[in-house]
């Protein structure tokens, strides 16, 4: 199983706070660059015509305003899709659909537990180091996307793998140094790209080897 997690210190945290913006591009974003967060979700969970079997997408925000909020979504056991892996004439990807879905998870939130909202699709109150450290516990290998990290194509990777990423201003340095102590850096090239872009990579670099 592969895992990505998103991390944003700006996104809002509640439902009502994202209900306040609609779904295009302009509102997203004043949303603490939740459109960033909807395209990097895309990119890890959707093929053309199917869903992923074998990803679970992380969220964890630290907007306003009751951060932190980690939210979870199992593309194979999650409901509302078609079956993953499912070969269909037309799987509806739009932001508008994921914000909605997000929105409906942050507003499902109950304090001091970790909720499941539908199938497959959780909400707690978790940090990023915490998030981390349960994902090492289960026995996974933790790698983070850095521009200076050891390039992705020739790193080992283990099939029980997580990437973590950042949003347009990426991990706060405080956290970035804290985490390479327990985690590897990759690098999907020399140029900056977008958080969903890396995300393809990486999903494309994994899916040739297999993993």
């Amino acid at each position: 199983m592969r895992h990505f997690i998103y991390f944003s210190n700006s996104a809002v945290t509640s439902g009502n706070a994202l209900s306040k913006y609609s779904y295009n591009e302009g509102d997203l974003m004043k949303a603490g660059r939740m459109d960033i967060a909807i395209h990097s979700f895309i990119q890890g969970v959707f093929l053309s015509h199917a869903l992923r079997d074998n990803v679970i997408f992380h969220f964890v925000f630290y907007g306003m305003p009751d951060p932190p909020k980690h939210i979870e979504i199992n593309a194979k056991t999650s409901s509302g899709v078609p079956e993953t892996g499912q070969k269909v004439e037309s799987i509806d990807i739009s932001k508008k659909d994921v914000g909605n879905l997000i929105k409906k998870i942050l507003y499902k939130y109950k304090e001091g537990q970790k909720t499941e909202v539908f199938p497959g699709c959780f909400i707690e109150k978790k940090s990023l180091f915490k998030v981390i450290e349960g994902l090492i516990n289960e026995d996974n290998e933790i790698y983070i996307l850095d521009k200076k990290g050891e390039d992705i194509r020739k790193a080992d990777i283990s099939k029980n793998c997580v990437f973590v990423l950042g949003d347009h201003d990426g991990l706060p340095k405080k956290e970035l140094n804290r985490l390479k102590g327990y985690c590897k850096p990759v690098s999907v090239g020399d140029l900056m790209y977008f958080a969903s872009q890396t995300v393809a990579v990486v999903n494309n670099e994994l899916d040739y080897r297999g993993i």
